[in-house]
């Protein structure tokens, strides 16, 4: 189980970089608020067939529990702030600060689920966090009013991530997906009533929020997976791939081109993670005796 946590996380990553080439493109047609709406829209309605042919009731008891109404603000501004980040700054940058989400979410693993990590894996999870300052270079025009954006989009997916943790077992990963992606849908009409819907300047938007919704859908299932399996402080420093795939995809897709700091700094957080992997499997078994 401690294995499996890491492993959905990097799928997860993976699929989320897709996901997000697909809507930064989609988002060169239409506005930010109406890819989003519809984005939320489609995978909603994806997990509410999903749940249908499953038998799952729609409306859980837990839904109006504080877990899962902490769950959802987070989410609606985790996606508004987020989305908004990466349609008006380069992927690469803003994945970079998306990079902060397990530092956020270790520190609330220990306050809030008393989960023990020891000196080595707080260095390791320090590590990236440099990393990820060698990226962003804050002081510099690397560090744009943009980047406020992502700031606070990364502290609604951290919100997201520990509320889902506290989530009762009761509520399925497909109950999960129809509420989280309901968030989206909400987030993007604030979107739309702030801006308004804006211009639609063709079907290319719709083919990449199809493929958008596809990929989506299997980001968010493997997401809430690894997010209730092993341990959060061992899972959530695989959230570190997420930089690595945005960059490839930013690069080959986009024309993106980092410098040599940020190349640097993405080598870091591999480090980093490369460490608390090997760290994880060497203290799986007396993790929950003493700190490892």
């Amino acid at each position: 189980m401690l294995r499996s946590g890491p492993l959905l996380m990097t799928v997860s990553m993976a699929l989320f970089a897709v996901e997000d080439m697909f809507l930064k493109s989609a988002m060169q047609e239409i506005s930010v608020g109406l890819a989003l709406s519809a984005f939320g829209l489609g995978g909603m309605s994806v997990f509410l067939i999903w749940a249908r042919l499953r038998g799952q009731r729609l409306f859980h008891p837990a839904i109006v529990t504080r877990p899962l109404l902490l769950r959802s603000t987070s989410e609606v501004l985790g996606r508004l702030f987020y989305t908004l980040a990466f349609a008006l700054a380069p992927l690469s940058l803003v994945s970079a600060i998306l990079q902060a989400t397990p530092l956020v979410v270790a520190l609330g693993a220990v306050v809030f689920f008393g989960e023990v990590v020891g000196w080595r894996r707080w260095l390791a999870i320090a590590l990236g966090f440099v990393g990820v300052l060698m990226i962003l270079r804050p002081g510099t025009e690397a560090f744009a009013a943009t980047s406020i954006f992502a700031v606070l989009g990364m502290l609604g997916f951290a919100g997201r991530d520990l509320a889902t943790r506290a989530s009762p077992p009761s509520m399925s990963n497909v109950q999960l997906g129809v509420y989280g992606f309901l968030m989206l849908v909400i987030a993007g009409l604030i979107m739309i009533a702030v801006t308004g819907p804006g211009p639609l300047r063709g079907p290319r938007a719709s083919v990449e929020l199809g493929l958008a919704v596809a990929v989506g859908v299997l980001a968010y299932t493997s997401l809430t997976a690894a997010m209730r399996v092993g341990e959060v402080s061992i899972t959530v420093p695989f959230r570190y791939t997420r930089l690595l795939f945005a960059m490839i995809l930013g690069i080959a897709v986009f024309g993106e081109r980092p410098d040599l700091m940020t190349w640097a700094g993405s080598a870091v957080i591999v480090a980093s993670g490369l460490y608390t992997i090997y760290r994880s499997q060497r203290g799986a078994a007396p993790l929950a005796k003493k700190p490892v």
